[in-house]
């Protein structure tokens, strides 16, 4: 097979989302949240621009004329998608490395300690930086324990200690976007409360107005608009987060399913492979791998 030349080869150095706009990009899975939030931001301000220059409908009052809720409600909603979405970027450069052999082409090759080095100068070949991506960091600290120790049962306890460690760091980069699904619907409620009591003050001054009705009208417009900032403010605030949270959803299963592939492609192309050579190490040779395995 032909080797990859060094532009070609992987590296989460150049093809990572956040470093290519300049960012110190989080490695793994993990999204950043100063990229995420300066992007979030960003379209804030382009949203709200288009807003403005909107002719007039329901939806410009709901975002613009419904007090200050709104505001943070879209902000912490950009956020949340660019968290997300930056994320399926990084899940789909993680997914890259399966695409590719870490084994010889010899189908009667077998893993051993003195064969690690071909394994792991294959690895070196396909990526830059084997370590930044999460399948090569696997094997490449399984065959540094193999080599180091000589132990190959160990091997498969060292591959799940590893799977779990990596969906321990997976749920622990989803804190901050389920806190922003969180905070969204808080600030729906709370604009519906401020609204509701904007409308409760408006219609104690109904109450004690005089009973014409001329007069009454300007004070009935001001319950009206109360009740609209309460409704319209938590329709916005759970239709952001309905819509974000089946975003998530998708995401994390697309997150789930490549942990899985990685420990499938492990098992498969390490475990199966191992064999145990019970000679000293300073007897064992590489031309040794041609033979089949002893049973």
């Amino acid at each position: 097979m032909k080797k990859l030349t060094q532009s070609s080869k992987l590296s989460w150095r150049r093809d990572d989302f956040e470093r290519r706009l300049a960012f110190p990009g989080e490695r793994y899975l993990k999204v950043g949240a100063l990229s995420s939030g300066v992007l979030a931001l960003l379209s804030t301000l382009l949203f709200y621009c288009a807003v403005f220059l909107a002719p007039e409908c329901a939806a410009k009052a709901t975002v613009l004329e419904r007090g200050g809720t709104p505001y943070p409600i879209v902000f912490f909603g950009f956020w949340t998608f660019f968290l997300l979405w930056i994320k399926t970027r990084k899940i789909k450069l993680q997914r890259k490395p399966l695409q590719l052999p870490i084994l010889p082409n010899d189908p009667n090759f077998v893993l051993t300690v003195a064969t690690v080095d071909e394994v792991t100068r294959k690895i070196s070949e396909n990526a830059e930086s084997p370590k930044d991506f999460l399948l090569y960091r696997r094997v490449v600290q399984t065959l540094a324990h193999l080599r180091n120790l000589g132990q190959v049962a160990e091997a498969d306890a060292l591959f799940r200690s590893q799977a779990e460690r990596d969906e321990n760091l997976s749920e622990t980069s989803y804190a901050l976007i389920n806190g922003f699904l969180w905070a969204i619907p808080i600030l729906g409620f709370i604009g519906t409360v401020l609204g509701l009591s904007a409308a409760i003050a408006s219609f104690t001054s109904v109450l004690t107005a005089s009973g014409e009705v001329s007069e009454l009208t300007p004070a009935l417009k001001q319950v009206t608009a109360g009740l609209s900032t309460a409704f319209e403010t938590t329709f916005l605030a759970l239709s952001v987060a309905l819509t974000l949270q089946i975003f998530a959803t998708f995401v994390r299963k697309s997150e789930e399913e490549l942990l899985d592939d990685i420990s499938d492609f492990c098992a498969s192309n390490v475990v199966l492979k191992l064999r145990v050579d019970a000679r000293p190490v300073n007897e064992r040779n590489v031309s040794d791998v041609a033979s089949p395995p002893t049973p």
